[in-house]
């Protein structure tokens, strides 16, 4: 998930890049959404192949059933809480890392250029 996130927060960087233009929060969103969208599927199907193998074994009332059921039931926890890790807390914990770094990049351009403008007004008095 962090590899199509990335990928698509870099696109949009040189999207950005190449148009002269500074890239903005809504841009990461874009990108977070993006990347989350094209991992989706496969991530779903992997999660529901895995519960669905396990489902007989869950549901199993035969001979060492008590075992084995012991044994799947956290196995299905745990590809239940992968997939909330996955697709959601992943993405959100990846957009707010990276929004610290941009808000921190815009207020410092924001910092120099009124610094700049003032540098240059005392120069003119």
């Amino acid at each position: 998930m962090l590899t199509f996130l990335d990928q698509a927060f870099k696109a949009i960087v040189a999207k950005r890049h190449a148009a002269g233009d500074k890239v903005t929060v809504d841009d990461l969103y874009a990108a977070v959404t993006q990347g989350a969208m094209t991992r989706i599927r496969a991530v779903m199907m992997a999660i529901a192949g895995s519960i669905l193998g396990l489902l007989p074994v869950m549901l199993s009332t035969g001979t060492g059933s008590e075992v084995t059921r012991r044994i799947a039931a956290p196995m299905v926890g745990g590809m239940v809480s992968a997939t909330v890790l996955t697709l959601i807390i992943f993405p959100a914990v990846y957009a707010l890392v990276k929004e610290i770094s941009i808000r921190r990049t815009l207020k410092m351009e924001r910092t120099e250029q009124s610094a700049f403008t003032r540098v240059g007004t005392d120069a003119e008095v």
